[in-house]
């Protein structure tokens, strides 16, 4: 089978705490979003083919920082703080949404956004408000629910399609499944990454 985006190098560049000091070399970027403990680091790692490129914390909401890495020399994936996690304090919510907003409806160079979704749980309020923005900015969206291991093929199909019915999608509106235990949908991502990057 061809590999749709072949990756040879991919590096951890840096954690950012501001838009301010965002790498300025203008190399297209897709970020990555979704509720905290959704398995982003783990696509990362499945996508490049590594084991730790992307550390996984074991306590959800550790990420609170723009997190870059390069693929091939010629593109970011970019690791945004997770969202809706209770045990952070309001005022640290509040800045991270704010921090997170300011990426997503200035960022120059950013050509797509990747949602992820626990295929086990329906859309939070969260997922929801995110996917509306994202609409409302007319960003390029991937929907990928993670985690497709962890349930039945009869589960699968149901959870699917309460994602659909809650998202409103079209019946043409991709929506990945995937496993980084598996590597269901790695190829399905990379072809769309691709795409998404051509555009």
């Amino acid at each position: 089978m061809i590999d749709p985006l072949p990756i040879k190098k991919a590096e951890f560049v840096s954690c950012f705490v501001d838009m301010k000091s965002l790498p300025d070399n203008q190399l297209p970027e897709i970020a990555l979003v979704g509720r905290s403990n959704v398995g982003k680091s783990s696509l990362i790692n499945k996508i490049v083919n590594r084991k730790n490129l992307a550390k996984s914390s074991s306590t959800p909401g550790k990420t609170r920082t723009i997190n870059y890495y390069c693929i091939n020399d010629s593109w970011y994936m970019v690791d945004l703080p997770g969202y809706g996690f209770a045990k952070v304090s309001k005022t640290e919510k509040e800045k991270w949404g704010r921090m997170i907003e300011k990426y997503l409806s200035g960022r120059e160079p950013l050509r797509g956004v990747i949602q992820l979704l626990d295929i086990r749980h329906p859309p939070t309020q969260n997922d929801i408000l995110m996917k509306e923005w994202l609409n409302h900015y007319q960003m390029p969206i991937l929907l990928v629910a993670t985690k497709a291991d962890k349930v039945s093929r009869n589960e699968k199909q149901k959870n699917l399609a309460v994602i659909k019915k809650t998202f409103n999608l079209s019946p043409e509106q991709p929506l990945i499944t995937f496993s980084a235990v598996t590597g269901e949908g790695v190829e399905e991502v990379k072809a769309a990454i691709e795409e998404i990057l051509a555009e």
